[in-house]
């Protein structure tokens, strides 16, 4: 499987980082650059897939 990383932008700013095709840690190491850009992260969802292959969604507030 192909390793994914989507970023989405709501209207409202808020931004949904979503991983695909990493196993356990590689998830969080491949997105840990966009983490800290990004600022806070008020919510993460670990899906089904997350004991197969490592899949996050992690939600994060718009820096003022």
């Amino acid at each position: 499987m192909s390793k994914i990383i989507e970023i989405i932008v709501s209207p409202s700013g808020q931004v949904l980082i979503r991983t695909k095709g990493f196993s356990r840690s590689e998830c969080r190491d491949a997105t840990r650059a966009l983490e800290q850009a990004l600022g806070q992260s008020t919510a993460e969802q670990l899906t089904a897939e997350f004991h197969q292959t490592q899949s996050t969604e992690e939600t994060y507030r718009q820096r003022a």
